[in-house]
């Protein structure tokens, strides 16, 4: 069995997390982490997750979990991602970093450890549905090609701090690359004002926010006479949960890298027109 610390076990997706590990055969739970004075620290994760006791207490101390680990899926904080995975990556455990919002320097970070050895998959979202339209996105940009205006569209809980979403920025750098645009110069956040007519080297970006939505993203293909929509429509964390354990599943045979959720699901195989 492949023996799992969460890291951030108490939260939202934490307890998805737990749940999801304590059901699959293939994965135990080996710890379960939250930060330094949590409410629920000493308590059992497993009942912290809504489930029954899993003879495992929540605690604060990563180091120690560490040493009897194989794999670490860290859903945490953008501040927290780097750290954890540095102290990961020095006791020799595969990762699964699905926190968003990371910066350059977090990537950055995480291309150094996979090049030192480390085994990593990183992803915005880890959800089997969305890779598949980062993959179908992509198509769609390369086959209807420059007459059709892009516009991305996500919907997601009032109190998510980031916006846009880290799924709608990586659609967006899908979008660009197909197209041959710059994500920093060609990504257009919002409109206010008079702006004059709509460029066709541009791709629009709209963030909303509200509710419990868990997360929407429409990807908008428009010319005239006709449009092309694809949407995504998470309604439960636990889809992220069920990426996240299939990933630590392929680091289980994989070789030393930084990977992304199209590496686990086998797209990049698959030929673009």
């Amino acid at each position: 069995m492949i023996r799992t610390v969460i890291i951030g076990a108490a939260g939202r997706m934490g307890r998805h997390l737990t749940a999801q590990v304590l059901g699959d055969p293939a994965l135990s739970l080996a710890a379960a982490i939250e930060c330094a004075g949590h409410p629920a620290a000493g308590q059992d994760a497993g009942v912290v997750a809504g489930g029954g006791v899993a003879g495992v207490r929540i605690t604060e101390d990563l180091a120690a979990a560490l040493r009897t680990a194989d794999a670490v899926i860290d859903f945490s904080s953008r501040e927290a991602a780097l750290p954890n995975a540095r102290a990961a990556a020095a006791a020799g455990c595969a990762l699964v970093v699905g926190t968003t919002g990371l910066s350059a320097a977090d990537r950055a970070g995480l291309v150094e450890l996979a090049q030192a050895g480390a085994r990593i998959v990183s992803a915005p979202n880890m959800s089997i549905g969305v890779n598949l339209l980062f993959h179908l996105c992509r198509q769609v940009a390369l086959t209807l090609g420059e007459e059709y205006d892009i516009e991305v569209v996500e919907m997601h809980h009032n109190q998510k701090k980031d916006a846009p979403s880290g799924t709608a920025k990586r659609l967006a750098e899908i979008l660009a690359e197909a197209r041959g645009l710059s994500y920093d110069r060609q990504v257009r956040h919002g409109r206010e004002g008079l702006l004059g007519a709509r460029p066709k080297a541009e791709i629009g970006m709209h963030a909303l926010r509200g509710g419990d939505v868990v997360g929407d993203h429409t990807v908008i293909f428009a010319t005239g006479g006709e449009r092309v929509e694809l949407t995504h429509k998470a309604s439960s964390r636990q889809t992220f949960a069920q990426g996240a354990v299939r990933a630590v599943k392929f680091l289980a045979a994989a070789r030393p890298g930084l990977y992304d959720m199209q590496d686990v699901l086998g797209l990049k195989a698959m030929p673009l027109t």
